[in-house]
């Protein structure tokens, strides 16, 4: 039998996180419910597939449905919200394992902005190479390259 993408356990911590479905004044098609198309974002997500193959058989609408589902949750921070009430319901069970956590972070300097004006850039030949000083060029990277009239006269005997 398949595993549950989304058990009613799970379904009940995220259901009242989500935002309301928002109001049609000209009617149209009936809304997709908001558990099918979670259970379409985490299959995509969880099988890597591209939005477009979601399978119809599986009852979660389109794969754009579920994308702009995504989306419009995104804007509405559901996920932080969703993560914070998973971590204190894992917290309330002593369910969570510091000894195997970790933490990442990067601190960076801002770099002053310009204040002179940008210098031009060196011009570049048609195939974007840099002129050096001895015929050859270089990419823009700085490593040399032979040009194709030196490479010519190189195999020449």
């Amino acid at each position: 039998m398949a595993a549950v993408l989304l058990p009613d356990e799970l379904w009940e911590i995220a259901a009242p996180l989500l935002p309301p479905e928002p109001p049609k004044p000209k009617g149209g098609r009936p809304r997709i419910p908001d558990r099918q198309c979670l259970t379409g974002i985490l299959f995509v997500l969880r099988s890597g597939i591209a939005w477009e193959l979601l399978p119809q058989e599986m009852g979660c609408g389109s794969g754009m449905t579920c994308w702009r589902r995504l989306r419009d949750w995104t804007e509405a921070d559901v996920w932080p919200r969703l993560q914070e009430a998973l971590l204190t319901r894992l917290r309330e069970r002593d369910l969570l394992d510091w000894d195997r956590a970790a933490m990442d972070a990067a601190l960076t300097p801002a770099k002053k902005a310009r204040t002179a004006k940008r210098a031009v850039a060196a011009p570049r030949d048609a195939v974007g190479m840099l002129p050096g000083r001895d015929g050859s060029a270089t990419h823009g990277v700085g490593r040399p390259v032979a040009s194709p009239t030196a490479r010519a006269a190189a195999s020449t005997p």
